[in-house]
């Protein structure tokens, strides 16, 4: 059925991407899970096929597409029960570059974006600290000019494609005696600049497909030419970026809790108790089904918030209302699937077992659920003041 908010080119794409992630991801993710990275291979391949340039404008050779194609890319890669995969692509699509998308010079994108959107070179962004997550006024590395050249020092912590990625944009501080938010600068650093390291790469739940590192920054030189945006105005570009990053987080947790319910649904129609099939008990149906329609609901408002953001509207107050409900919601589906799959719900080989684990961290990555509610309260507080 026609989808009032997508149009031919939106079908298209997903069907494309269906087809690869059914073809390429599904078999291959078991292995991926234990290496603990998506091969590049397979993000080179990516690109090539045009899936990492779908936001890039038309000017800079990509199809200059709006929201929208981030939601279809966000629900099929979530749809491939595989959310380090799903996240891996993700950070490098709708968080990371976007940063050079928006605010790069001429020489910085000829020089970055072509491998980028090729799959060449796998981007990653550095904003949480040890001591600074969503707060990012909190941030504490610093960066001090020295003559043609900016010396970072300090450590970003949980950081998405941190250990395999090739390029990062980093938030430092540059004006000590500034508020945080008029005092981080973002930075392009090349892997292999001298002073720059992965400290380690951290050992997680859940995602494990997706490499996650700590950064290290030690008397690390960056060129001045290498400052992405003004200075001092990178809060400004990480927060208006966190609205992009906050709508595909919700895309891709609504479409990991459908693809649950639906392994869900299969299974209880399969499995037998008691002399018929589990879905004949009328409190397991009853459950799945409320949960399906939970799941349906927040998926039209993850629909409706990308159409708005394609308009050019304020939908500050949409996008924290994803976050904040798909974050919880799919943590809630899959207690129910791996609750209905009984022991076989508790063992790695089952799908909604390692989808479990990979759900928790929707309501904490990308501004935990606390925060968004504390964003739409202060946006509803001042229309109720209006």
């Amino acid at each position: 059925m026609a989808h009032p908010i997508f149009s031919e080119d939106h079908d298209l794409i997903r069907a494309q991407l269906h087809r690869f992630v059914e073809q390429r991801v599904k078999p291959h993710g078991p292995k991926w899970e234990e290496a603990g990275f998506v091969p590049r291979e397979v993000l080179r391949e990516m690109g090539e096929l045009g899936f990492f340039s779908l936001r890039v404008p038309e000017a800079l050779g990509g199809a200059g597409l709006d929201a929208r194609a981030s939601v279809v890319l966000a629900e099929e890669v979530g749809r491939s029960t595989h959310g380090g995969f799903a996240i891996t692509v993700l950070v490098h699509t709708d968080m990371a570059s976007p940063h050079l998308v928006r605010f790069g010079t001429k020489r910085q994108l000829e020089k970055y974006l072509p491998g980028i959107m090729a799959g060449k070179l796998v981007t990653a962004v550095g904003v949480t600290e040890p001591g600074a997550g969503s707060d990012v006024a909190g941030i504490r590395t610093r960066a001090v000019r020295d003559g043609n050249a900016y010396v970072l020092n300090g450590a970003k912590m949980f950081i998405t494609n941190g250990v395999h990625g090739d390029l990062y944009f980093i938030a430092a501080r540059t004006d000590p005696e500034a508020k945080g938010s008029r005092a981080i600068t973002m930075f392009i650093v090349e892997k292999g600049t001298p002073g720059f390291r992965v400290g380690r790469a951290l050992d997680k739940t859940g995602w494990r497909s997706s490499d996650t590192a700590e950064l290290i920054f030690e008397d690390c030189r960056v060129p001045a030419e290498n400052v992405l945006g003004e200075e001092n105005r990178g809060f400004y570009s990480i927060m208006a970026n966190f609205q992009t990053e906050r709508l595909v987080i919700g895309a891709m947790a609504m479409a990991e809790a459908r693809e649950a319910l639906r392994l869900t649904f299969d299974y209880v129609n399969q499995r037998t108790a008691f002399g018929a099939p589990l879905w004949d008990k009328q409190t397991i149906r009853q459950r799945l089904s409320k949960r399906l329609a939970e799941v349906e609901a927040a998926r039209q408002l993850v629909h409706n918030t990308a159409w708005l953001d394609a308009q050019g509207t304020d939908c500050v107050a949409q996008v924290s209302m994803v976050k904040a409900l798909a974050g919880d919601l799919v943590n809630q589906v899959l207690y129910d699937c791996v609750q209905f799959h009984g022991g076989a719900g508790f063992v790695r080989e089952t799908a909604v077992e390692r989808m479990s684990r990979d759900a928790r961290v929707q309501a904490i990555g990308g501004g935990a659920s606390e925060v968004m509610l504390e964003e739409i309260a202060k946006r509803f507080g001042q229309a109720v003041a209006d």
